[in-house]
């Protein structure tokens, strides 16, 4: 049976996959690491985007000053220490000896002030410490120095952030690039240097051991600790196919999958020499989300009948093998992350009705406003909610256009903002890993930045306000008081409709020791048996 915490048992035995011959040829060497991702790394920059395979390519060549354990809490990285002021508005940083980038210069607090400027542009996190922030700054080579505004309490929980663009400290000349466009020269410090000769999108992605690259002292620990790398090479294979993935691993052709469908489970699990584990014990958080500038979802009436009509089991039932896997979840943040209360249980269905829906629908004004749904067909988790939501719009009564494309051509036309009679769209699904949404800060799904903030673009300045107020509180009773106040606010301004919570499996093979398995695939600490 599937469990959230431990690994998969045994299943009955089932026949192993047929391997096609092009993956036979590729045989593993001792030195390198195969791993298959969940999907084409198609964006090199890991702060441009919060895509989960870009962050994890990211963690493979970047470091970040500080990182997170297993419990969540910051820990020094990059740095060796900070001290704060007694007034709380100067945070210096002391980075540690023996940091080089790739390129072979060191690593100064230059580069250090220039990359958290352009990460505060972009992340959600980011914008709340950059809001507070004078000026970040280099003391001197080996001192990075935050000037505040106000005091910012969860200053290292935002700059150590482990998921959805962490705060990836890159060189100074990379860095200072304008915002709005990709980094596409990777030069980090962190443990693997990135082959770009050997970079072949939908096919590999190559990685090299990066022997100038000094762990720190210590066991690993999700992104903090010693990173020690025990593999000379690391190779990326894309395989799109989901059955051909798991004839790879079968045959010894590749070493780790990302994830696996829930249907080829008992597959894995009765194939010898592969173990199967859970990829996040704190799960994906998937949502419904609206575009706030175009009808019909600029009226926050009519989101709120939407999510009146969702009940999320059939959502999680679609993406999903057995309750063990998932979890309902009627909250605007992920259930069972500190603070969070399930405050949206009396809003969705059950126990409310269609009928209900359809009468909310109706006073709120909807006249019959084309709704476009971008749907992937290509992302299995993702792929089935368009269905699901296309359906229940449909008894809704209201006039639904779904539009099955490839994920590519979904994150394309999902920042336009044009009407749907340009080529706009209505509704997009998605998920999130709970430990990047779990705050009012960096819940980016909730966040009223508007044009400057995800996809989809709600603006709401109360929830900003509420959202500053959180941060700058110092007592933890009204801490909660204020982030009930956000939970509810986004209850009622429904920037997106939640379906629930999944938990992935993932697989490897058992001569792999130490691997570390957390909001992201990390391929330090893990070495052949």
């Amino acid at each position: 049976m599937i469990t959230r915490r431990t690994l998969l048992g045994s299943a009955a035995a089932l026949p192993m996959l047929a391997m096609p011959s092009v993956l036979r040829a590729q045989g593993a060497s001792g030195g390198t690491l195969r791993y298959v991702p969940s999907s084409n790394l198609t964006i090199l920059d890991p702060v441009f985007t919060p895509a989960a395979v870009s962050i994890t390519h990211g963690y493979c060549v970047f470091d970040t000053l500080y990182g997170v354990d297993s419990d969540l809490k910051p820990q020094p990285q990059m740095a060796a220490g900070h001290t704060v002021s007694d007034d709380g508005l100067t945070w210096e940083i002391t980075l540690r000896d023996g940091l080089t980038f790739h390129d072979g210069e060191p690593v100064r607090a230059q580069d250090c002030a220039a990359s958290l400027d352009r990460w505060s542009q972009r992340d959600a996190f980011g914008q709340a410490l950059r809001a507070a922030t004078e000026a970040f700054e280099a003391k001197d080579d080996k001192t990075v120095r935050i000037r505040l505004t106000r005091p910012f309490g969860p200053l290292l929980e935002a700059i150590g952030k482990p998921h959805s663009s962490p705060a990836m400290i890159m060189p100074e000349r990379l860095a200072s690039q304008p915002i709005a466009e990709q980094v596409t020269e990777m030069v980090g410090s962190g443990p693997f240097r990135f082959l770009a000769d050997e970079y072949v999108s939908g096919d590999r992605v190559v990685y090299e051991k990066f022997q100038d690259y000094v762990p720190r002292s210590g066991p690993a620990s999700w992104t903090s600790g010693g990173k020690v790398v025990h593999f000379d090479r690391l190779i990326w294979q894309i395989i799109p196919d989901e059955a051909t993935k798991v004839a790879a691993i079968q045959a010894g052709e590749v070493d780790w999958i990302s994830t696996v469908l829930p249907d080829l489970v008992p597959i894995i699990a009765a194939a010898p020499g592969v173990e199967l584990f859970q990829t996040d014990p704190f799960g994906l958080m998937t949502v419904m989300r609206f575009n706030h500038l175009q009808p019909p979802f600029n009226n926050p009436e009519i989101r709120r009948a939407v999510m009146m009509a969702v009940n999320q089991l059939p959502y999680l039932q679609s993406i999903t093998a057995s309750d063990d896997e998932r979890q309902e979840c009627r909250a605007m943040f992920p259930c069972g992350m500190p603070g969070v209360e399930e405050l949206g249980s009396d809003m969705m269905s059950p126990p409310h009705t269609l009928d209900e829906a359809r009468k909310m629908l109706a006073d709120a004004g909807y006249d019959g406003e084309r709704v476009v749904i971008l749907n992937p067909t290509d992302i299995a988790s993702i792929h089935p909610h368009g269905l699901v939501t296309a359906d229940l719009l449909t008894q809704l009564g209201m006039n639904v256009d779904l539009q099955d494309t490839d994920w590519g051509t979904v994150v394309q036309r999902r920042v336009s903002k044009e009407p749907v009679e340009n080529g706009g769209w209505s509704i997009a699904h998605t998920n999130w890993p709970a430990i990047s949404i779990a705050n009012p800060a960096t819940n980016a799904t909730t966040r009223g930045i508007g044009q400057g903030g995800w996809w989809g673009w709600f603006e709401d300045a109360e929830t900003e306000r509420l959202v500053e107020a959180w941060l700058s509180a110092t007592d933890p009773a009204e801490q909660q008081r204020l982030f009930n106040e956000a939970h509810q606010r986004a209850l009622e301004m429904v920037p997106v409709v939640p379906l629930g919570q999944v938990f992935r499996t993932g697989a490897i093979r058992s001569d792999l020791q130490g691997a570390l398995h957390g909001s992201v695939d990390m391929f330090w600490n893990v070495h052949r048996t």
